[in-house]
């Protein structure tokens, strides 16, 4: 009597995920705003980190996207995904950071970061 009991018992701890991961990510954003950027030159390439915020908690997978390059200038879009539009999250400016690594030759000087408020515009630093 008791096997049937856990039986069933471990089948819906086994479905539970099921019922609670969505069955696909939300598509990414931009965060609210940016903060700061920096940029280095590495070689031929240019480390970019970027700090911002967003308007509540939840928000996961920050990155930099590459938009386009004009042979001066390497613009990138700070996105990551929001919380579902289910959960229960804080309401609350939360910081986030990103960081990437990109190709560049020497004509490069300045990296422009976008975000949903605002757009800040960086030298790179030797």
């Amino acid at each position: 009597m008791l096997r049937p009991a856990l039986t069933a018992f471990a089948l819906c701890l086994l479905a539970l995920p099921a019922l609670t991961t969505p069955s696909s990510a939300a598509p990414e954003k931009r965060v609210w705003r940016i903060d700061s950027v920096v940029a280095t030159r590495a070689g031929n390439r240019v480390v970019v980190q970027v700090k911002g915020g967003v308007k509540s908690g939840g928000w996961s997978h920050p990155r930099l996207k590459l938009a386009h390059s004009d042979g001066h200038t390497l613009v990138v879009e700070f996105l990551a995904q929001p919380p579902a539009p289910n959960a229960v999250v804080i309401t609350a400016l939360m910081p986030v950071t990103a960081k990437v690594t990109l190709r560049s030759g020497r004509g490069m000087v300045t990296v422009k970061a976008m975000a949903e408020a605002n757009d800040v515009t960086a030298q790179i630093l030797p």
